[in-house]
Formats: structure tokens, C-alpha cells, sequence
């Protein structure tokens, strides 16, 4: 059931309680093995508890926290760089399931576009009295820290996320990228198109009863359920995590075939 502060005064859209909570925190330690090169967002040393074990490359999925995030964007314009409006954070795990979500509008001084509000809706009075993204930082550190962090198309988040120098978050698992990779002749990847022939929908409007797609919270949730989808379809649990940050499908595909 998702829950509203009536009293809030930050314009929070949704705050949502689901079964169970993951309090996982974990570290990431790896060398991508196709560059040599540690980079920002693969596999580094973020332990945020030193009393849990570290998450390593070959750490089972199963074992793993991920956070979803997604961003809904007020629009470019010439001259004008493009910022968030919505954002929407979400767990899931194997072990716990999908935990606590979360949504709020996020004020800004730049106008919603007429083509961005016609693909999400958002207005620019919805906006009135919502905090901004840097006053969320709390809440998105808390989220994201210790999670492999999941989008789909995850350009957009990790360009948004740039607000907060150094976070660290990461590594990121696209979903965009594994649909691409385990269904390559399906006719669009959208987040949409594929929950949809998926026949994902439906699990995801419980979740998410009030949402629609292209709400941010609401498309958090689709990526994380496309995500158990996928690892429940080719069967991953007890696959390392590295499968899914830099995945090599043509194992997937053998290991289902077995």
C-alpha cells in the first residue's frame, strides 16, 4: 500500500512500504577485466560497514542488495541544461524481496517543457513546496550506498547524480543493456515494451498501485521487477554478480539450455 505523509509539506508524492527490507551494506572490489581499469562506476571499495562480509565479483546474486533509481527530467531546451523533477528509489533482493520505495517531485527554477510534461505529465505547480534534489541527498545516500545500483538506461541517473561530487555509488546494472543482450530479436527495449511482453505489468501495478508508466517511482519498481525477471528466467541466483555489471550472456543462454 503506498503511503502518504498528508502533513508533509515537500510535496513527497510517494513513500511506500513493501513486504520486507533488505539492510544489506556492502563493499565492491573489482578490476573490469575488459579495460584492466577500475573505473568510477564499475567494482571498487565502498564497505560502508566494515562488520559485513565484502561483495566481490563473484559474490552470488542471491547474496546482493540492488537499489533501483530513475529520474523523470523537466526537458532540454537551447541554451538551457536539463534537470531532474522526479525521482524514484526502490529496493529488491532475492532474499527480502522488494523493501521500502520511495518518490517525490524535486523543485527546480527551470520550466517543464511542453514535450517532457507530455510523456510524464508533471506540471510545473506539482513542483511548488518540493524539496530539491540536494536536500534529498540523505535519503539517496542512504538508498544507494552499499547497493549495486539498477536503471534502465542508466545514462540519465548516473548524469543526474552528478549533483553529489564523489558519491561513489555503483557499480550500476542497466537493464536496458541485459534485455538487449538475453532477448536481442524482441522488435523494442523500451522499460515499457518489455514488462509488457514480459507479462510483468500486472506485478508491478501491486507494487505500485497509484504509479503509471514514466513516474519515476513508478518505473524504479518496472526495472527492478524486469531485473528479478531476468535472473529468475535464466536462472542467475547462484551466478556471480560480475554477470550482470559486464554480462556475458552466451553462459546465460547455455546454462538454460542444460
Amino acid at each position: 500500500m503506498v503511503l502518504v505523509d498528508p502533513a508533509s509539506r515537500n510535496r513527497t508524492i510517494r513513500k511506500a512500504r513493501l513486504d520486507g527490507k533488505s539492510e544489506m551494506t556492502q563493499s565492491l572490489g573489482h578490476k573490469n577485466s575488459k579495460t584492466g581499469r577500475t573505473g568510477e562506476n564499475d567494482f571498487q571499495n565502498r564497505n560502508t560497514n566494515a562488520s559485513l562480509p565484502a561483495v566481490t565479483p563473484e559474490t552470488p546474486i542471491h547474496q546482493v542488495r540492488f537499489a533501483g533509481i530513475d529520474f523523470e527530467s523537466a526537458g532540454a531546451a537551447k541554451g538551457r541544461t536539463d534537470v531532474p523533477v522526479q525521482i524514484g528509489l526502490a529496493d529488491w533482493s532475492m532474499g527480502s524481496g522488494h523493501a521500502e520505495a520511495f518518490g517525490s517531485y524535486l523543485s527546480t527554477s527551470s520550466p517543464i517543457t511542453w514535450s517532457a510534461r507530455k510523456v510524464h505529465g508533471i506540471r510545473d505547480e506539482d513542483l511548488e513546496g518540493a524539496p530539491s534534489l540536494l536536500e534529498l541527498w540523505p535519503t539517496v545516500r542512504d538508498r544507494l550506498s552499499g547497493a549495486v545500483v539498477v536503471a534502465h538506461g542508466k545514462g540519465t541517473e548516473k548524469r543526474f547524480l552528478r549533483a553529489f561530487p564523489g558519491h561513489g555509488f555503483g557499480p550500476w546494472v542497466d537493464t536496458l543493456l541485459l534485455a538487449r543482450a538475453a532477448w536481442p530479436n524482441l522488435p523494442e527495449h523500451s522499460l515499457s515494451a518489455l514488462c509488457i511482453h514480459r507479462n510483468l505489468e500486472s506485478r508491478i501495478r501491486d507494487l505500485a498501485p497509484k504509479g503509471s508508466w514514466h513516474d519515476a517511482l513508478f518505473d524504479t519498481i518496472a526495472s527492478l521487477v524486469l531485473l528479478e525477471d531476468i535472473v529468475s528466467s535464466f536462472d542467475l541466483g547462484n551466478r556471480p554478480l560480475a554477470e550482470l555489471v559486464f554480462p556475458d550472456t552466451r553462459e546465460w543462454h547455455q546454462q538454460r539450455s542444460r
